[in-house]
């Protein structure tokens, strides 16, 4: 809940109260934190009416700092939930997540729930979008893709009064349920084992870290670790755009070219690691003798590969049907409410034909 105040030159400042209320919001709750009408809310969020300019961002600061959404479902109906699981990720191209949504549907086959996908693009601001439209057709739960969101993502989150799944990450303060994997243990557990093989010449190629939180994460753990055993990354390199296997290749290309010493590359994922792994292949480079190879997700698509890329699992499907499966728990109970769970899946290391074993 937030209050209104006006300071001395008579401007108004919403201020966050202390106690956090997670019924459902309703237009009284921005009536009374913007000190204006129901009726003025209500027409300043459907947009229609003659409101002054000064109103209306008063109306809505209000309500971005709350989070609350409209509901539009009309009359009767208005009380209730839709039996529909908004379930909001980051891309559709990307391999990880169509396994997520197999998972998710899977669970929620045997119900009378359905999921509905919203794509953000990996853009904060397309979350924000893409929430705010969900939640106003009040679903019966949201399975959220990370734990990294922004503050008005959070506000809709914890003001929606319906089960909140935050999946494929536990490294984070959650807003009510969880399921998912350390990225940060999973780069760590990378790190030991390529340090086990004897590769000290190492080099990272991924995504841009403001946009991948969860690569972010695992690069963390893995230079860490490096560190601690007093070994420096010697080459890095990220890009922004689709993993593809042509930017797998011009990136290892470029890498090498810089640092020809290099005897072991770290991929984000395991399709540019693939394009690395080819690219190698083609320069006739012995792999894992000169140069070692990694990836991460473990896609199906590396056991089709010349050599089989090392990789990482990061438990992709069982991430999704764990977390439909919160879900349909929680909306069977009387009021939808339930304690959060943290469930941590453990991803498992396949050595390939591209890592050395220690």
């Amino acid at each position: 809940m937030i209050a209104v105040t006006s300071t001395p030159e008579h401007h108004d400042r919403i201020i966050p109260l202390s106690k956090h209320d997670t019924r459902p919001l309703t237009l009284r709750d921005v009536s009374e934190a913007s000190g204006v009408s129901e009726m003025t809310v209500s027409r300043v969020l459907r947009n229609r009416g003659d409101v002054s300019d000064t109103t209306r961002k008063r109306v809505l600061a209000a309500a971005k700092t709350l989070g609350y959404v409209p509901n539009k479902i009309a009359g009767a109906l208005a009380s209730q939930r839709v039996n529909l699981v908004a379930v909001i990720i980051p891309s559709m191209s990307n391999m990880v997540f169509p396994e997520v949504m197999t998972g998710i549907s899977e669970a929620l086959d045997e119900t009378d729930l359905q999921p509905v996908v919203g794509v953000t693009g990996y853009r904060p601001e397309k979350e924000e979008k893409v929430l705010y439209e969900m939640l106003s057709w009040r679903p019966s739960g949201v399975i959220i893709a990370g734990m990294d969101h922004s503050d008005a993502a959070r506000a809709m989150l914890r003001a929606s009064g319906i089960p909140v799944v935050e999946i494929m990450d536990v490294d984070g303060t959650a807003i009510d349920s969880v399921v998912g994997i350390s990225h940060r243990r999973a780069g760590s557990q990378m790190a030991k084992a390529i340090i086990k093989a004897g590769y000290r010449r190492i080099a990272f190629l991924g995504t841009k870290m403001p946009l991948d939180h969860r690569a972010r994460k695992r690069f963390e753990g893995f230079t860490e670790t490096l560190a601690k055993a007093g070994i420096e990354i010697e080459d890095r390199e990220f890009y922004s755009g689709g993993s593809a296997l042509k930017k797998g290749r011009e990136m290892t290309r470029d890498v090498l070219a810089r640092s020809p010493d290099l005897d072991f590359i770290y991929y984000s994922n395991d399709l540019i690691g693939a394009g690395g792994l080819l690219y190698l292949t083609e320069q006739g480079v012995d792999i894992p003798g000169q140069v070692g190879l990694a990836g991460f997700n473990g896609v199906d698509l590396i056991k089709g590969l010349p050599r089989e890329l090392a990789t990482m699992d990061s438990c992709r499907q069982e991430i999704g049907r764990r977390a439909a499966d919160l879900i349909v728990t929680r909306a069977a109970s009387v009021d939808g409410q339930g304690a959060p769970s943290r469930i941590v899946l453990e991803p498992t290391l396949t050595y390939g034909d591209t890592l050395r074993r220690h």
